[in-house]
């Protein structure tokens, strides 16, 4: 009885207070409703809505990786390295691999190269087959002056299958297909 009379409290409260949730969101509704606003170029918002799935739950992965991604598109770069850093932090190898590859393309993408390197590094040593850390990697490298590093490394990346590897190798290394 007594439990029937706090339902019947609990659904006369939430008929009075309609504006007012019952329970709060979880952090999957918040990443979903991110991941909507993101895809349709909301990003602010999305920034917003994938803070309070972290909030909501601080180890969800996938969160930081989108709103990283967001902040990336703001041109927000130390802070999507921070939650690209996150993502290494707390994921498994593949999200690590990931991590590290997205952390590395935000350094080219402001000009820190050197410091992109050990990123590509880490996640080409994770994953062997990841051709764009090779071919971000070479990049990296030919900003750095490091030209025999970066053609190995775009040779690496246009063999594990990478098409703009092979589209700039074909433009100025024609013979590379030859090369060890």
């Amino acid at each position: 009885m007594k439990r029937l009379s706090t339902l019947l409290v609990l659904a006369s409260v939430s008929m009075i207070l309609p504006g007012v949730p019952c329970a709060a969101k979880s952090s999957e509704s918040y990443y979903n409703e991110a991941l909507s606003m993101h895809r349709t170029g909301n990003l602010n918002e999305a920034v917003r809505l994938y803070s309070m799935a972290i909030q909501s739950d601080n180890r969800y992965v996938m969160a930081y990786q989108m709103r990283a991604a967001a902040w990336q598109r703001l041109r927000q770069f130390q802070r999507a390295i921070s939650d690209y850093t996150a993502v290494i932090d707390l994921g498994e190898p593949y999200f690590q691999a990931v991590g590290y590859f997205n952390r590395g393309v935000v350094k080219n993408m402001s000009g820190r190269y050197a410091e992109a390197i050990p990123d590509f590094t880490r996640a080409i040593s994770i994953d062997r087959k990841m051709a764009a850390s090779f071919f971000h990697r070479g990049i990296a490298r030919f900003k750095t002056g490091d030209s025999t590093g970066s053609l190995e490394d775009l040779i690496q990346a246009a063999r594990l299958g990478d098409p703009d590897a092979v589209r700039l190798l074909d433009s100025t290394t024609p013979d590379w297909r030859q090369m060890k």
